[in-house]
């Protein structure tokens, strides 16, 4: 679905990818680690169209990305939720919501987007709950579950996630990734880009590792949770919390 070769990145002088290849095929999860400043953000950007500074090619559904603003991008079937996750803290968790599916609306699909929020205010009940608050009033997870359904609300087929987890409690994220692997088994394609990288390996099919704008492994990701390299790099902390009680 996804195919990514030779992709190189600048900010003015400044190479921040370095011909970084990676694919994603149709219902598979697939995760993007590294540490913080290693590029994941930038790839995720060049995709969605809000990167112009770039070489290579970038596919999905076998036809070219180069060349097209975000809108065009979000009207093939790709979404995002951004890293801090940008909501709009003045309007209410209904309004941000409807923001989502904005190129629906335009194209009449109202009986379609009223659906769809149902089933968002279903996927996540917190939300119904604060339907007509301001969502600048949510607390991070609650902003998180926002920022997740309002990417979903453009009905994508493929959606991207930057740091999903930053700044977020451990039964929060847990919460968070349980979902992307309720979203995974409706078909769903998810490309998850994280520095919290055991959780993001436990739910992914495949894993790619990026290091200071190169990608320097990948594999499934179970292989790579059992990497001595990974380990020593990347799973050091202790997330027993976050798997507490996964059984």
């Amino acid at each position: 679905m996804l195919q990514i070769r030779n992709l190189k990145c600048y900010y003015g002088g400044i190479r921040a990818l370095s011909g970084v290849s990676l694919s994603v095929s149709q219902g598979e999860l697939v995760a993007l680690i590294g540490a913080n400043g290693a590029g994941k953000s930038t790839l995720l950007q060049a995709i969605c169209g809000l990167l112009s500074s770039w070489e290579g090619e970038i596919q999905f559904d076998g036809k070219p990305l180069a060349g097209l603003k975000p809108p065009a991008i979000v009207a093939r079937g790709v979404s995002m939720v951004p890293e801090g996750r940008l909501i709009f803290p003045p309007l209410s968790v209904l309004d941000n919501l409807k923001l989502g599916a904005y190129l629906r609306s335009r194209q009449k699909d109202h009986a379609g987007v009223q659906q769809d929020l149902e089933k968002m205010l279903d996927l996540f009940p917190v939300l119904r709950e604060r339907a007509k608050q301001n969502a600048g009033t949510l607390s991070g997870g609650e902003q998180q579950m926002l920022a997740v359904g309002r990417a979903l609300m453009a009905s994508p087929r493929l959606l991207l996630l930057d740091e999903p987890s930053m700044g977020l409690a451990p039964l929060v994220v847990r919460k968070i990734f349980d979902t992307l692997t309720e979203l995974r088994k409706t078909g769903l394609t998810i490309l998850i880009v994280e520095q919290n990288a055991q959780a993001a390996l436990e739910i992914a099919d495949r894993g790619y590792v990026l290091e200071t704008g190169r990608m320097v492994l990948a594999g499934e990701a179970s292989q790579l949770l059992e990497d001595k390299e990974v380990k020593r790099a990347y799973l050091g902390k202790d997330y027993s919390k976050f798997y507490e009680g996964r059984g």
